[in-house]
């Protein structure tokens, strides 16, 4: 719109209303009743466009309708939403999802994902650290589609882990929501180590060899069996496992263990599968007379002091050994016998607690 510029005698003075001035004898302005009401029909059509109802009394209508566009035009509005409780959002209450699981599990589950909600934006954020389970859901029959690789079609719930971790997510008309961005997109099933014993937020858990469900963890019972480092129970070492069987799995066990780097075609270590354990080395030391041998005489009582760590006997089967508890399968010797002193050895370490990415 402008000014009726082209409508003869309306009366503008460098280009623009003027009062009449009875003093003066200057008459005002005429504003034309075609332009009025065009001007008037457009801002009334910006209004209802911003889904508000118009109203006289209301003068800021105007720009809370452009600002209500703006928002609606870009797939991420300027909202803010605290939960403390399960609910499903509404398309109202997309943006910047705050959620407190502090008192207990919940799920918030997302709206659907449909040509009625258009391509929408949400940033789902957890403010707690408590140990809850935090669930973000999608709509029956939507997907969330992470972790593709592992499932093409994606899955149907994620899961938020620890204070701070977030997921920005995208509609698109289809029943799909897409990652655009997260707190930690490091590679599902890493090992991590952490100079603090807090589980860090972001998906993380410790390393322990604890039994999961499956149906809570989808994506990455999906992953352990796609690993090549699925192992049964009783050959799990530092191995996935299938757990029960039927309806739980087990995560890897490395506490307390050292690692080691696959050879996968190396000379080195050769013939290991991946994820298997490997006994510790018994390492002698010979009772020979010569100079500069250092000789511990009491190996039994001070294995903390000389830093070996203690063996099991059923790990060195057929092996004729001393200071093992007398126990098939080993072959004890007789004290008159033994001419070498040994022990599990380790270099120099330090201990740092381990992690693994659960989502």
């Amino acid at each position: 719109m402008d000014y009726p510029k082209s409508v003869p005698s309306v009366g503008l003075v460098d280009g623009r209303f003027v009062d009449e001035n009875p003093v003066a004898g200057k008459p005002g302005s005429l504003i034309p009743a075609v332009w009025g009401n065009s001007v008037t029909q457009e801002i009334l059509s910006v209004i209802s466009g911003g889904g508000l109802v118009a109203s006289e009394a209301d003068n800021s209508q105007l720009l809370k309708a452009i600002q209500a566009i703006v928002g609606s035009a870009s797939p991420m509005r300027s909202v803010v939403t605290r939960i403390a409780a399960s609910k499903t959002l509404i398309e109202q209450e997309l943006g910047l999802v705050l959620i407190d699981a502090g008192a207990g599990a919940l799920s918030v589950s997302l709206p659907p994902a449909n040509a009625k909600l258009g391509i929408r934006d949400v940033i789902v954020r957890r403010v707690d650290n408590s140990g809850n389970r935090l669930v973000v859901q999608s709509s029956s029959g939507d997907v969330i589609r992470f972790h593709t690789h592992l499932n093409t079609s994606g899955y149907p719930f994620l899961v938020l882990m620890g204070a701070g971790d977030w997921w920005h997510l995208r509609s698109d008309l289809a029943g799909n929501w897409w990652p655009v961005g997260r707190l930690d997109g490091s590679s599902i099933g890493r090992i991590d180590f952490e100079t603090t014993l807090a589980v860090l937020p972001g998906g993380y858990a410790a390393l322990n060899g604890s039994l999961l469900n499956r149906s809570e963890w989808p994506w990455l019972w999906d992953h352990a069996q796609q690993s090549g480092m699925l192992r049964s129970e009783a050959d799990r070492g530092g191995a996935w496992t299938p757990g029960d069987g039927a309806t739980t799995f087990r995560l890897p066990e490395a506490r307390g263990e050292f690692l080691r780097v696959l050879a996968e075609g190396g000379l080195v270590d050769t013939g290991r599968a991946p994820g298997s354990w490997q006994k510790g080395s018994l390492v002698q030391g010979d009772n020979g007379i010569a100079d500069n041998i250092l000789f511990a005489t009491h190996i039994v009582s001070q294995k903390v002091q000389l830093g070996l760590d203690m063996g099991n006997y059923t790990d060195y089967a057929g092996a004729t050994v001393k200071y093992i508890t007398p126990a098939a399968p080993v072959t004890p010797i007789a004290d008159s016998e033994l001419l070498n002193h040994g022990g599990v050895t380790r270099p120099r370490n330090i201990a740092y607690p381990g992690r693994i990415k659960l989502i």
